[in-house]
């Protein structure tokens, strides 16, 4: 199992927006991402914007892959992107870095 974390930024003025929306993350999105094996997935937002993302999954680049072909992605993508800062790709899912896993307590 892969744990991965991640950071992005979400705009100053789009705080409570955002948090808004993922109160309100639509079924066929999470069930997509649960098909893909996005499992333990979470989402931290400081109040200056910086979001840190963290996932478990078998294998990262399978699950990421898999959800590039999932259509209810795509939109949800469209929709999201207005709430980010710097994304290199246009849109979140695409524009992650993930960060090197240094120590894990099993």
């Amino acid at each position: 199992m892969e744990r991965v974390c991640f950071l992005l930024r979400v705009k100053a003025d789009r705080l409570a927006d955002y948090r808004i929306r993922h109160k309100e993350v639509w079924q066929e999105m999470r069930e997509a991402l649960s098909r893909h094996g996005w499992t333990n997935y979470s989402l931290f937002l400081a109040s200056d914007g910086l979001l840190v993302g963290y996932v478990e999954t078998p294998e990262f680049s399978a699950a990421l892959a898999g959800m590039q072909a999932e259509e209810v992605n795509a939109r949800w993508q469209r929709e999201m992107a207005q709430y980010f800062e710097g994304l290199e790709s246009g849109a979140a899912d695409t524009s992650l870095r993930p960060l090197e896993l240094v120590f894990h307590l099993d």
